[in-house]
């Protein structure tokens, strides 16, 4: 096991260098007509900046996504066991989460910018939206998941749905319900900047993302767009540390070892 984790880093390690090391042959050759600039030119932007700049626009995004983030996931697993406790309601359910999906954040956003007359508002909506689909469709599967031997187990001692949800499918669900939060981290940092992009609110990544494009600053832009896949990845960095652990305990594994 030590070996395959070892040779699994090895690999993604040797990935980013190759990475790198490709998209400094671009810039340095300008391909693309000089659209991608060198990684030395995209630090260089981000030193003139200062530090400070970027704390002032990202801390409005990780907010706001973040904000998303929780309404998303709360309503989608609220929505997901409200199925298990009342199953005529999931027709409605899967109905609704199908067309947070199947629906274009673009053509959402107008509608919500006039429901809601805060800008904030209608971003948190939106980055939720990103988010709620994929947590609902792997919480429903994973409260499906336990073996019926566990829940016949509960159904002899006389227990109801609400006792084998407590008792079974929550912890049969857990691997399959952070799974889905795992992918709904950088769902959201990306739903609240494109709502950011639609709103243009006085701070963001959005916005600074937009006035970059219009001074014609790439290093800039190619900077902003980095910072907010480093964002999401730590996003999803912390849901894997906890699903690590929490899927050893569900699953009945030591933790430590």
């Amino acid at each position: 096991m030590g070996r395959f984790a070892g040779g699994r880093w090895a690999t993604g390690a040797v990935g980013i260098v190759g990475l790198i090391g490709l998209w400094w042959i671009a810039g340095a050759l300008e391909w693309f007509s000089g659209t991608i600039p060198t990684p030395w030119a995209v630090l260089a932007a981000i030193g003139d900046r200062g530090i400070q700049f970027y704390i002032d626009n990202f801390s409005a995004t990780i907010q706001l996504a973040f904000a998303g983030f929780l309404w998303g996931n709360g309503l989608a697993i609220v929505l997901a066991v409200a199925v298990i406790l009342f199953p005529p309601v999931e027709g409605l359910a899967t109905q609704l989460a199908i067309i947070s999906y199947c629906t274009p954040i673009i053509a959402v956003a107008p509608i919500i910018q006039v429901a809601f007359a805060q800008v904030q508002t209608m971003i948190v909506f939106l980055a939720a939206i990103s988010v709620f689909f994929t947590t609902m469709i792997g919480t429903l599967s994973g409260l499906r998941s336990p073996q019926k031997a566990g829940i016949d187990l509960v159904t002899v001692y006389g227990g109801g749905r609400f006792t084998q949800l407590w008792r079974v499918r929550s912890v049969a669900a857990l691997p399959n319900t952070l799974a889905a939060i795992k992918i709904a981290a950088p769902a959201a940092v990306l739903g609240a900047v494109l709502g950011e992009f639609l709103a243009m609110p006085e701070k963001g990544a959005g916005p600074t993302m937009i006035i970059a494009q219009q001074a014609g600053d790439i290093p800039q832009v190619w900077a902003i767009a980095l910072l907010c896949g480093v964002i999401a990845g730590i996003g999803y960095a912390i849901v894997a540390v906890v699903a690590r652990f929490a899927t050893r305990w569900s699953t009945g594994v030591a933790v430590l070892g």
